[in-house]
């Protein structure tokens, strides 16, 4: 596997910043892949950095888990060489994602009434070896049916009772919206009315296209496509209760849960890399195209919403999502609770990209 054209060799130096940062929470952050690898070795991505080539890297980090900031930074000096990633059009583009907090209840009440499903028993995977002819090549889920398999309900059929009454209830939520900007990211703490601090995490979908309510709201004339914000969705959905599902039902796809622990409240959900997201250092990535425990240098000037200065950090791709395409986009890691959402609410910045590319795979240089 060769490395993509796309990637075009820099150093160290040529990155904006690069001895501003602190690398020691990012090499904190590389350290909880580097553990995981040997449970189960990440997939290479398509611009040809290949996993096993981090493997000198993943064992260095094991072994002095405790470094100086200093340390850090030597470490990633050492065995990587920054690469530019060049869009295949216009710029790189990084936007915001966190973890929502949220009350909820274990039962429904009468404040308390909008639910958060798990996986349905007749959900099953479909790919090309199972797909019947004829179904939509984009569905990556299906329903198990007696003739075999067909499309699942969408968030409509689902909100007007599709499923109910199969006991697939986690958690109560007061709040419509509130429920589906969870869908959207993922992933949530849940203050639960008993007392508890639990979490859910992705753990299937209905498999239909996502459709972003802001999308669908600046189509409609409602908010200017460059004010569109999770802040002016938010806003927007209170001054029209209404409306409310009539947008949302316009995106079909519907996410389901399973319930997780909080083990460290410092720390974000587990992702797709199987490892806890770090705030404000794990990032989601096209994982087609990139290769999770990749370092990221990002350097976004106009993005200031993190620390009131220019972003120019080193972040550690942990996560994918379905709208991280390309090999010059990012989702940032916020963290979260309320304070992280209102950061991940307003990013979208362009940032150029520079992948840290273990040494071996850059003929050592």
């Amino acid at each position: 596997m060769s490395l993509s054209p796309l990637l075009v060799e820099r150093s160290f130096g040529d990155l904006p910043g690069w001895g501003d940062d602190d690398h020691l929470p990012a090499f904190e952050a590389f350290g909880r892949s580097a553990f995981h690898a040997p449970v189960k070795p990440y997939r290479s991505g398509a611009l040809g950095v290949d996993f096993g080539a981090f493997a000198e890297a993943y064992a260095h980090a094991r072994a002095a888990p405790a470094a100086s900031r200093p340390q850090a930074r030597a470490f990633f000096e050492r065995h990587f060489v920054p690469m530019l990633v060049q869009p295949e059009t216009g710029a790189g583009l990084v936007t915001g994602f966190y973890e929502p907090q949220v009350e909820a209840s274990p039962v429904r009440t009468a404040h308390f009434a909008v639910p958060l499903l798990s996986r349905p028993a007749d959900l099953v995977d479909v790919d090309d070896a199972n797909r019947p002819a004829g179904m939509d090549p984009y569905l990556a889920f299906a329903r198990r049916t007696a003739d075999w398999l067909a499309e699942y309900p969408d968030r409509g059929a689902i909100e007007r009772g599709a499923l109910a009454g199969q006991g697939l209830e986690i958690a109560w939520l007061a709040d419509k919206v509130d429920a589906f900007f969870i869908h959207v990211q993922g992933a949530a703490r849940l203050a639960m009315t008993d007392g508890r601090l639990c979490r859910v995490t992705y753990a299937a979908k209905s498999g239909q296209r996502f459709t972003g309510p802001g999308k669908t709201l600046s189509e409609l004339g409602e908010i200017p496509l460059a004010e569109v914000t999770m802040q002016s969705i938010r806003a927007w959905f209170k001054a029209h209760p209404e409306r409310i599902d009539e947008i949302l039902w316009r995106n079909r796809s519907y996410i389901f849960f399973r319930e997780a622990a909080v083990d460290d409240t410092a720390l974000g959900p587990i992702a797709a890399a199987k490892v806890p997201l770090t705030p404000g250092r794990s990032m989601a990535v096209d994982r087609l195209l990139h290769t999770f425990g990749t370092p990221f240098y990002i350097d976004a000037p106009t993005l200031t919403a993190f620390d009131k200065r220019p972003f120019r950090r080193l972040m550690i791709a942990q996560d994918t999502g379905s709208a991280i395409t390309g090999p010059a986009r990012g989702d940032l890691f916020a963290g979260s609770g309320d304070a992280a959402g209102e950061i991940a609410g307003v990013v979208r910045n362009a940032a150029d990209f520079y992948a840290l590319v273990p040494r071996v795979l850059a003929g050592g240089a």
